[in-house]
């Protein structure tokens, strides 16, 4: 059995790397929903779009008085993993710590990748039917998700998880302590699947949401991942901002984080002709993933707010 004194924990981390995440831009966020926080006792935090988490353990560990949270996402093995690390961590850290052990047994790169394509085929045809198969599956996708090239997650239209090789000697495949703080943290949040408009409905006066969608590209070489076989087009974004203005006009709260499309065509008004009604805040951002010079280096995302 494992056991621990809550007071000793960690503070929970993303147990997964995740393209994307917020981690970067936690101080900008965290000033806008922090000014919320502060003007309300009874406040509900919903993310519609979890991914990661940095910003969902950030307000876990920062704001043990918000008892009302809920996260969703769309991408159906990552909602698994929140779910079982919540109900069930024990064993999946067990399996965790056995692959972990396997991989660090191989004395080759050669051997390590072949053990690595072996777990992404068996990740990719596993039944999800029993106990057993979710735990594996979970287990399955943590590994590689530390193990492939970037830790990126994405999948082809079937759905198949196909990212290559990382090359990684010795990643931290089980980090047990986050492992443990981040199963009791997530206590308290209800975890759903599903399109992000389903998240109004869990609202409460007062609900602050915070919204990371699948960004969209700045070039036509940025979009480089697609982490459920749909993809995330202008017609959902379009979608999403109404989903926003039903947020504003209930009376409830949001923050919107998104690529800045500006970056690289200053004629390029999509976000700020979609969003005139609201704050738009450009912040500075260092983006890595992209093959190309151009996309590596400081660019500007969007935050935007009906606040």
């Amino acid at each position: 059995m494992l056991s621990f004194n809550v007071a000793s924990l960690q503070k929970p981390k993303p147990f997964l790397k995740w393209v994307g995440g917020k981690t970067q831009l936690i101080n900008e966020i965290d000033q806008m929903i922090s000014y919320q926080i502060s003007q309300h006792k009874d406040l509900t935090y919903i993310e519609p779009f979890v991914g990661g988490g940095a910003v969902l353990f950030h307000v876990l560990s920062k704001f043990s008085q918000i008892n009302n949270i809920v996260i969703n996402d769309i991408n159906s093995n990552l909602i698994s993993a929140y779910k079982l690390i919540k109900e069930d961590h024990q064993k999946l850290i067990s399996l965790l710590t056995e692959i972990e052990q396997k991989y660090y047994s191989f004395d080759s790169m050669e051997g390590q990748q072949e053990f690595y394509l072996a777990k992404r085929d068996e990740f990719n045809k596993e039944d999800k039917d029993t106990k057993f198969c979710l735990v594996n599956q979970t287990a399955l996708m943590m590994f590689l998700n530390k193990t492939c090239f970037n830790g990126l997650y994405r999948v082809n239209k079937k759905g198949k998880f196909n990212v290559p090789f990382g090359k990684y000697k010795k990643p931290t495949i089980c980090n047990k302590s986050n492992l443990i703080s981040v199963h009791h943290h997530l206590k308290k949040v209800r975890i759903l699947q599903g399109d992000f408009h389903q998240t109004l409905k869990y609202a409460q006066e007062p609900t602050l949401f915070y919204l990371d969608p699948p960004y969209k590209p700045i070039t036509s070489t940025s979009a480089f991942t697609s982490y459920s076989s749909e993809s995330f087009t202008d017609e959902d974004q379009m979608r999403l901002k109404q989903f926003c203005d039903k947020i504003h006009i209930n009376g409830h709260y949001f923050v919107l984080s998104n690529s800045d499309v500006k970056n690289f065509n200053h004629e390029n008004t999509f976000f700020d002709d979609l969003y005139q009604d609201y704050k738009i805040k450009r912040v500075r951002a260092r983006r890595s993933i992209n093959s190309k010079g151009d996309g590596r280096g400081e660019l500007f995302e969007l935050l935007i707010s009906n606040f």
